[in-house]
C-alpha cells in the first residue's frame, strides 16, 4: 500500500525537465518553436531519397538500373508490378513521415483558434499552421485518396477513419483560405510561407482535386492565380539557368522554396540519389566530383530526347541543358561503367539538384541547394491552362509565347516554334503536358499533371522502361495502396478500406 501512495503521488506530480502538450499549446510563445519546427519537418520530407520517391513511376523519372535490382519495394513505384502492395516498405516511409506533421499542425490550429494573447501573433500563427496541415493533406490524399481529417475540435466525430473525397478538400481548401486571409505578402524568414504561397496552392488544389470530390474548378484556380500575376510581387528570371545557381536562392521567381545548406543535418543529400555512380567511384582517387550519385531518379528516354528523335526537346531550348546532364568527363577523365550495375551510368541524368559548391572539397552528400516548392513559372502554367479550360486558347496561347516559351529561348522564340493563337483546345492540352515537363521536369509535379490530364497510364506506360518491360499497370494505380502498418494499427482503417486494386 505503501509503494501504491507513493507511486500514485509520483505519478500525480506535473514534469520538471518538460512541458505538457496541454503547457505546449497554451501560449503563443510555445506554439511559434513548435511551428518553426514544423517547417523543418516539411522540409525534410523533400531531401534525400524519399523526397522523390512519389517523381518515380511517371513518364519524366525512372529509377537507374541498379536501383531496381536491387529493391523490390522501391523498384515497384516504376513498375507497378506484385510489390505494389500494402507491405510495400517505400510507400509506407512516406505515409508515416508525413502524419505527424499533418496532426501537430491540426493540434496548432486547434489552440491557436482558441487562444486570447496577441491577435496580431496569433493569426500569423494561425495561417502558418493552416498551411502546413493542408499542404501535407493534399499530398496525402493525391497519393492515397479518402485520408483522415486531422481536426482535433471533431475527432469525437471523425476519429481516425478515411473521410471522402468531398470532406478532404473542403477542408483543405478551408485551411489555405484561412492561410490567404491571415499570411503576410511577405517573410524576412523565408523558411516561412506568405499568403501568396497559400494562393498558388489554392490554385493547384482546385485544378487537381478529383471528381468524386466535387470542387474541380478552373475558374476559381484561374481567378485565385491571377491574384498573384496582379499582385505584380513576381516575375521570371531573365536566365533559365540562374534559377539552379545557388548565388540566385529566394528569387523573384520564387514563390516558396525549401532552405537547404551544405551543413548537416541542413544539407539534403540530393545529389548524392540524383548524379551517375560512374563519377561516384572518383571518389576513390580524391576526387568529390560534384555530380556524382547513386542513380536513384534518372530521367525517361522521352524526358531527355530530342523532338526529332520522337522526344521532348526542340531545338534552341536552354532548359534542357540546365536540367539534364548528358557530358560526364570531369577533370579530363572519362568515367567507365562497372560490371554489375546496370549500364546505365552514363545515360542522362538529373542535373537540376547539383550543387558545385561541393566540388572538390566536399561529398556529393552535403549537396543543400534550396529546392523549389512553387515558382511563378509554374503559377503562369497553371494560369494559361485554366484559360484553355475555360476556351480562351488564344489568350493561354499569347501568355505561354510571351513569359515561359520566350523564356525558354533566351527571349524571342524561333521562327516555327511559337505556338499558333488558333490552336484547338485539346492541342494545347498536348501542347501544354510537353511543356510542363520542360519547364518543370524533377520538381515534383508530374504525376498530378498526368493523373488531372488522364495521361497517366496510357503516357507512362510506353515511356517509362521499367512500366513498359512489367506490363502490369492499371488504372486503379494511380492511388497507391494504403500501408499494412496502418491496417493493422488503426481500428478505424480496417484491410476492408483498402483502396481499390490492392
Amino acid at each position: 500500500m505503501l509503494t501504491q501512495v507513493s507511486c500514485k503521488k509520483f505519478l500525480d506530480q506535473q514534469p520538471k525537465t518538460a512541458l505538457t502538450q496541454e503547457q505546449v499549446f497554451a501560449k503563443l510563445d510555445n506554439i511559434k518553436p513548435l511551428i518553426s519546427g514544423l517547417f523543418t519537418n516539411w522540409r525534410n520530407v523533400r531531401k534525400d531519397r524519399g523526397g522523390f520517391m512519389f517523381e518515380l513511376g511517371s513518364d519524366e523519372a525512372q529509377q537507374g538500373a541498379y536501383q531496381v535490382m536491387t529493391d523490390p519495394d522501391q523498384a515497384a513505384l516504376d513498375k507497378y508490378d506484385g510489390y505494389m502492395v500494402p507491405r510495400n516498405n517505400a510507400l509506407t516511409g512516406q505515409w508515416n513521415n508525413r502524419w505527424p506533421i499533418v496532426t501537430a499542425a491540426g493540434q496548432a490550429v486547434f489552440a491557436l483558434q482558441n487562444n486570447k494573447e496577441d491577435e496580431a501573433t496569433r493569426t500569423e500563427l494561425l495561417g502558418e499552421a493552416s498551411f502546413i496541415r493542408a499542404g501535407v493533406s493534399f499530398e496525402l490524399t493525391q497519393y492515397w485518396g479518402k485520408i483522415p481529417i486531422a481536426d482535433p475540435a471533431r475527432f469525437d466525430q471523425l476519429g481516425t477513419k478515411r473521410q471522402p473525397l468531398d470532406q478532404v478538400y473542403a477542408f483543405i481548401i478551408n485551411d489555405l483560405e484561412t492561410a490567404v486571409k491571415y499570411l503576410p505578402e511577405t517573410q524576412s524568414d523565408k523558411s516561412h510561407v506568405t499568403k501568396y504561397a497559400a494562393l498558388a496552392l489554392l490554385g493547384k488544389v482546385y485544378m487537381n482535386a478529383p471528381a468524386d470530390a466535387n470542387v474541380r474548378s478552373f475558374q476559381k484556380a484561374a481567378d485565385t492565380l491571377n491574384l498573384i500575376i496582379q499582385s505584380g510581387k513576381y516575375s521570371l528570371l531573365t536566365n533559365y539557368a540562374d534559377l539552379w545557381d545557388p548565388n540566385h536562392a529566394n528569387s523573384s521567381e520564387s514563390i516558396y522554396e525549401y532552405q537547404f545548406n551544405n551543413t548537416y543535418p541542413d544539407n539534403n543529400q540530393t545529389q548524392w540519389q540524383m548524379g551517375s555512380r560512374a563519377l561516384a567511384n572518383l571518389a576513390s582517387i580524391g576526387a568529390n566530383c560534384y555530380f556524382g550519385g547513386y542513380d536513384l531518379m534518372v530521367p525517361t528516354m522521352y524526358c531527355y530526347s530530342d523532338k526529332s528523335a520522337g522526344g521532348l526537346w526542340e531545338t534552341g531550348d536552354v532548359r534542357k541543358q540546365q536540367s539534364i546532364r548528358y557530358d560526364f568527363t570531369y577533370q579530363g577523365i572519362t568515367p567507365t561503367l562497372s560490371t554489375g550495375f546496370g549500364g546505365d551510368e552514363l545515360n542522362p541524368h538529373v542535373k537540376k539538384y547539383e550543387d558545385i559548391r561541393t566540388d572538390g572539397t566536399m561529398s556529393f552528400w552535403y549537396s543543400g541547394k534550396n529546392i523549389f516548392y512553387i515558382r511563378y513559372a509554374d503559377v503562369l502554367l497553371c494560369y494559361a491552362e485554366c484559360l484553355n479550360e475555360l476556351n480562351k486558347t488564344a489568350d493561354a496561347v499569347n501568355l505561354m509565347n510571351t513569359t515561359v516559351r520566350a523564356r525558354a529561348f533566351g527571349g524571342a522564340i524561333p521562327a516555327g516554334l511559337a505556338w499558333d493563337p488558333g490552336m484547338s483546345q485539346d492541342a494545347f492540352r498536348t501542347a501544354m503536358l510537353d511543356e510542363r515537363m520542360r519547364e518543370l521536369c524533377f520538381e515534383g509535379w508530374r504525376r498530378m499533371d498526368l493523373i488531372r490530364a488522364g495521361k497517366f497510364v496510357d503516357l507512362v506506360k510506353v515511356r517509362n522502361q521499367w512500366t513498359k518491360a512489367s506490363g502490369t499497370i492499371q488504372a486503379f494505380n494511380a492511388l497507391y495502396p494504403i500501408p499494412l502498418t496502418e491496417t493493422l494499427q488503426n481500428p478505424d482503417i480496417p484491410a476492408t478500406d483498402q483502396n481499390p486494386g490492392y
